[in-house]
């Protein structure tokens, strides 16, 4: 009796049709390309400059900071495109204005931006030098200029950071803070791609300090304008300070921080709110309370020792 229905052969392929050549098509893989700009940076920069561009993304929010430093990235990537082909290169002029609240990172940025110009190649050394007036004006006519003139040798090759730099005019027509701006002046004419200036205070008071001074926003051509934190931004900047002291917040402390520090900001009559530095001073006066009040207690464990807890946290009221 025949088997019915369908049966497999019993017959290989091979043996079917035993001079048929397979051919086998491999599609090469799709490499995947970078999907966002911090992406695109990190896979055409090199080793050394990719992990300066860590530091700064590490920091939290200052996306416009960020920006300019990739944008530079790209302009010295096509500077190189740009040679390969006899074009001629973009030179630009780097020195900056950083407007904002205290505590909104301009230092902190400064000092990434040094490490970040010295490993593209912009600057030789890029250390940081952070100076006020009284580092600047002196107390008899010639001494602010040399005392200028010597910060600036000391500068170079790396980025002179001028807080409050309108305090440079607050004097006057006959205030050595004149000077002091006439011989940084000369300095950016002298030694203008020898170190990077920057100029940092209140976003008001550096809008007028400019205008009073024609020639400077010709030779400050960068303008960052840095935003007060969130409150959220703040709570983050927070949990990162005290990792990195090896502390940590209850969820109580948690809250009754961030309900404290969005009162703050959100108190008109609170002028000197001064953002992420608030928050450190406000973590540090934690830490001392926390060991006030462990020293009552016996056979502490190391969850005690880390955390801080909402009684730690005392603020006057005024």
């Amino acid at each position: 009796m025949k088997p019915t229905g369908y049966q497999p052969s019993t017959e290989t392929y091979d043996e079917k049709v035993p001079h048929r050549i397979q051919v086998v098509f491999h599609r090469p893989e799709r490499v995947k390309q970078p999907e966002t700009l911090v992406d695109r940076v990190r896979t055409t920069a090199p080793g050394n400059v990719a992990a300066a561009f860590d530091d700064l993304e590490r920091l939290i929010g200052l996306t416009e900071a960020k920006k300019l430093m990739y944008e530079v990235h790209a302009l010295l990537r096509m500077n190189k495109e740009r040679e390969k082909h006899q074009l001629k290169l973009e030179k630009q002029v780097f020195h900056m204005v950083f407007k904002g609240n205290p505590g909104t990172g301009k230092t902190t940025v400064a000092r990434i931006f040094g490490r970040i110009f010295r490993e593209m190649g912009i600057l030789s050394k890029g250390h940081l030098i952070e100076v006020e007036r009284a580092d600047l004006v002196g107390e008899f006519i010639g001494h602010t200029a040399q005392k200028t003139r010597e910060l600036v040798k000391k500068a170079l090759g790396g980025i002179l950071f001028i807080d409050e730099a309108y305090s440079l005019a607050r004097g006057g027509e006959k205030d050595f803070g004149k000077e002091a701006i006439d011989c940084l002046t000369k300095a950016l004419e002298d030694h203008g791609n020898d170190f990077v200036c920057i100029l940092a205070g209140y976003t008001d008071e550096m809008d007028s300090f400019l205008e009073l001074n024609p020639g400077m926003p010709s030779r400050f051509p960068i303008h960052l304008k840095f935003a007060d934190y969130t409150v959220d931004e703040l709570m983050k900047i927070a949990d990162s300070m005290l990792e990195a002291k090896e502390y940590k917040l209850s969820p109580g402390a948690k809250e009754k921080l961030k309900q404290h520090v969005k009162a703050k900001q959100n108190d008109i009559f609170e002028t000197n709110f001064s953002n992420a530095r608030y928050v450190r001073n406000a973590l540090e006066q934690a830490i001392r309370k926390q060991a006030i009040r462990l020293l009552a207690v016996q056979d502490l464990t190391r969850e005690d020792i880390m955390t801080l807890v909402p009684e730690d946290f005392v603020w006057t009221t005024s």
